[in-house]
């Protein structure tokens, strides 16, 4: 296990939640799904960096990421569902037609449900470290 690649990615994967709720408070929902989405990849990869030799791929896709490093057959359906849809929310490449789109589909409850759930999923993603 590489011990100071798993901390950095839990490290940057913390700093993202914590931005998450940030941008909660101020009220922009696009960015607390993006940082919710960018905290479970970066805490995917550190689980990836704790099992596997070569190092996690370039790729935003959470169910792949999941798939790669042998966590996602113990992850739950529920925790699948919660993977298929924070993927979603990477906006880093998308058009403005599509962040138009995906903006639409959020609200102040959906984002705190979107947190929290980030947050259940990060904590037991740390415990199979």
């Amino acid at each position: 296990m590489a011990t100071d690649k798993v901390a950095y990615w839990i490290d940057i994967a913390d700093y993202d939640l914590e931005t998450a709720e940030a941008m909660y408070k101020t009220k922009r929902w696009l960015y607390v799904a993006f940082m919710c989405h960018q905290a479970i990849e970066k805490t995917l990869k550190a689980y990836w960096c704790s099992t596997q030799a070569n190092e996690p791929p370039y790729t935003h896709n959470h169910m792949r990421l999941a798939d790669g490093c042998g966590l996602y057959g113990l992850m739950s359906d529920e925790q699948h569902d919660f993977l298929d849809k924070i993927t979603d929310y990477n906006i880093e490449s998308r058009y403005p037609e599509d962040r138009q789109k995906l903006s639409q589909t959020l609200s102040e409850q959906f984002c705190r449900n979107i947190i929290d759930e980030t947050k259940k999923l990060q904590q037991w993603i740390k415990e199979q470290l």
